[in-house]
C-alpha cells in the first residue's frame, strides 16, 4: 500500500501510539478492537462518511456497513430528521453513539479530515458539486447516479480525480453484477460476432423535456431544521416548498436529468461497455418526435449504434440492455434469473464469461467492494470519473437532441457540438454562488 495515502498515514499514527502505550495501563481490550475472533482492527478500517443519505442512500449505506473493514463515523444532511434518522442507523449498527452530525457540508469537510471517504446520495443536482468538494478534501468518493447535471460538470469531476488522485465510483452497480457483465462480455469480446446494435433502456415516466417553472411557495422552515440555500446548492435561487426536500424534484429542470438521464445514467454505460465504448461517446444523436426520446438513434464513429428504448421490447425488467451481433443477441435488466441470449447454448459459457471477466479485471463482483477495495490498491474503479463523464455526455447529449428537436453531431475529443453554437451553450449550466467549482 501506498505509505502516502490517508489510510496508511492513519494506521500508521495509531499503531505508534498504540505501541508507545501498550505498557502503560494493564486493561481488558474487546476482540473487536483487536481485529480478533472475525473482527477487523479499527487500524486496518476504512472510515467513511455520508452526504445527504435518504432513500437510494440508505441502501447503499446499508450494503457498505456490511463489508467487515468499512466503518461510517459521520452523516452531513441539511436536513435534521435526515441526520439524526441516518445518525440512529450507523449508531445501531455498531453499538455505539460515535457518529457525528454535520449541516454545512464544508464544515464537515474540513472538520473531519479522519475519514478516508465519502457515500454521497444527495439530489442529483448535488451530487457533482459534492463530489468535486469531497475530492478536494482529501476522500475517495462512492457517488450516486446521475453524476453530473451537463457536460462540464461531468468534466470536472473528471479533473478533480486526476489534479488529487483520488478514487471515485459511480452508483451503475449493473457493471459489477454477474447477469450484466455476462451480457456486457458476450458482446465486447465478439462470442456474438460483430455487434452492430445495442439498446439501452429509458426511464417509464417523465419526459426529455423537463419543465422550468416551480412549485409555489411555502414558510420557509428554521435553517437547522432544513438549509434550504445549501438544499438548493448551486441551482437558481427559487422559493422554498416542502415537496423538494421530500423528494418531489424529478421533472424539473432545476433539479433532474430528464427521463433519459434517470435510468441511461445506468443503462448508457453498461451499453457502453459492450460496444468497447467507454473511453467515448456518439457522435451523432437522431431526434425522435416524441416526448421521451424512444427509438432515437445515437452512433459512435465506428458505426456502431445505441438506441435509447423506454418499454420491455428488449427485455423484461427495469435498467435492461441488449446487444445484437451477427451471430446472436444477449440481454439483462434487473430480476434476471439468468441473462436472456438468443441460444440457450451461450448460456453454457456462462461461469467462463464471468470468471475470465473478473481474471481480467481483479475487480469484485460487488461494485462497493470494488470501491473500497480500489481505496486501498489506488487502482481504477469499474465506474470511474471517465466511465461516468463519458456515458453522462451521452445522456445530455440525447436530451439537448430532444430539447432542440434536431439531428445533432458531437466531437467526443473536443467535447463540442460540430457547428453548432446553440447546442454547444447547453454544455453547462450557470452556478450559483458561492455553489462553484
Amino acid at each position: 500500500m501506498d505509505v502516502n495515502s490517508p489510510i496508511s498515514r492513519r494506521k500508521f499514527l495509531k499503531r505508534a501510539a498504540a505501541a508507545s502505550s501498550v505498557f502503560a495501563v494493564p486493561y481488558i481490550i474487546p476482540a473487536s478492537a483487536l481485529g480478533l475472533n472475525g473482527f477487523v482492527a479499527p487500524s486496518e478500517r476504512i472510515l467513511m462518511g455520508g452526504i445527504g443519505i435518504n432513500r437510494r442512500g440508505t441502501g447503499d449505506l446499508t450494503w457498505m456497513m456490511g463489508e467487515p473493514d468499512i466503518q461510517f463515523v459521520a452523516i452531513c444532511d441539511v436536513r435534521k430528521d435526515r441526520r439524526e434518522t441516518v445518525k440512529r442507523i450507523i449508531d445501531n449498527q455498531y453499538g455505539t453513539k460515535d457518529c457525528t452530525m454535520h449541516r454545512d457540508i464544508r464544515e464537515f469537510l474540513a472538520e473531519r479530515t479522519d475519514i478516508d471517504g465519502m457515500l454521497i446520495a444527495t439530489g442529483d443536482h448535488w451530487h457533482a458539486l459534492a463530489a468535486v468538494l469531497a475530492m478536494k478534501a482529501g476522500k475517495d468518493v462512492y457517488c450516486e447516479k446521475p453524476s453530473c447535471m451537463t457536460i462540464a460538470e461531468g468534466q470536472m469531476v473528471v479533473e478533480t480525480a486526476k489534479k488529487y488522485g483520488r478514487v471515485y465510483q459511480t452508483g451503475t452497480q449493473r457493471l459489477s453484477e454477474p447477469n450484466h457483465v455476462f451480457a456486457i462480455e458476450m458482446a465486447r469480446t465478439g462470442r456474438l460476432g460483430k455487434v452492430h446494435t445495442a439498446y439501452a433502456q429509458i426511464a417509464p415516466w417523465d419526459a426529455a423535456v423537463m419543465s422550468h417553472e416551480w412549485r409555489p411557495a411555502e414558510p420557509e422552515p428554521s435553517k437547522d431544521e432544513v438549509d434550504w440555500d445549501t438544499w438548493l446548492g448551486p441551482c437558481p435561487w427559487r422559493p422554498y416548498n416542502a415537496s423538494y426536500v421530500q423528494g418531489q424534484w424529478r421533472g424539473f429542470y432545476d433539479f433532474h436529468t430528464s427521463c433519459i438521464g434517470e435510468w441511461g445514467a445506468h443503462t448508457f454505460a453498461q451499453a457502453q461497455a459492450g460496444l468497447g465504448m467507454l473511453d467515448t461517446s456518439p457522435v451523432s444523436y437522431e431526434y425522435v418526435d416524441n416526448p421521451t426520446g424512444d427509438g432515437m438513434v445515437t452512433t459512435f464513429a465506428s458505426g456502431a449504434k445505441m438506441i435509447l428504448s423506454r418499454g420491455d421490447k428488449y427485455w423484461h425488467g427495469s435498467c435492461g440492455e441488449r446487444f445484437d451481433g451477427t451471430e446472436g443477441w444477449v440481454a439483462a435488466a434487473d430480476g434476471y434469473a439468468k441473462t436472456d441470449v438468443s441460444s440457450p447454448s451461450m448460456l453454457a459459457d456462462f461461469k467462463k464469461v464471468v470468471g475470465e471477466y473478473s481474471a481480467r479485471t481483479q475487480c469484485s463482483l460487488s461494485h462497493v467492494r470494488n470501491f473500497f477495495d480500489c481505496m486501498r490498491s489506488r487502482r481504477q474503479t469499474v465506474a470511474n470519473a471517465e466511465v461516468m463523464y463519458r456515458s453522462m455526455t451521452t445522456v445530455h447529449a440525447a436530451n439537448i437532441c430532444m430539447w432542440l428537436k434536431r439531428n445533432l453531431k458531437f466531437d467526443p475529443v473536443k467535447a463540442e457540438f460540430v457547428n453548432d453554437p446553440e447546442a454547444n451553450r447547453l454544455r453547462a449550466r450557470a452556478m450559483r454562488g458561492p455553489w462553484k467549482f
